[in-house]
């Protein structure tokens, strides 16, 4: 009996070249992961320099007085 070499039993297929759609595909998903990362990046930067500000902020605005501003009357522009 004969015995197939190792050479006929694993074949590995032969890359096929890339087709001119998939080439635009791939170039535009890139740019796309590039800008998202590139958005993550500066969004992630200003929320901590938000937090960093927001934690710094020395004035605090008690209840009371919010409400009090809230509460009073409007005063009406003379014609």
């Amino acid at each position: 009996m004969i015995v197939p070499s190792v050479k006929y039993v694993t074949r590995t297929p032969e890359p096929r070249p890339e087709t001119p759609m998939e080439k635009t595909t791939r170039e535009v998903r890139e740019r796309l992961d590039d800008e998202a990362q590139k958005r993550k990046a500066k969004t992630m930067r200003l929320r901590a320099a938000r937090l960093e500000r927001d934690a710094d902020a020395s004035i605090e605005v008690s209840p009371d007085i919010s409400k009090a501003v809230r509460n009073a009357p409007r005063v009406k522009a003379k014609p």
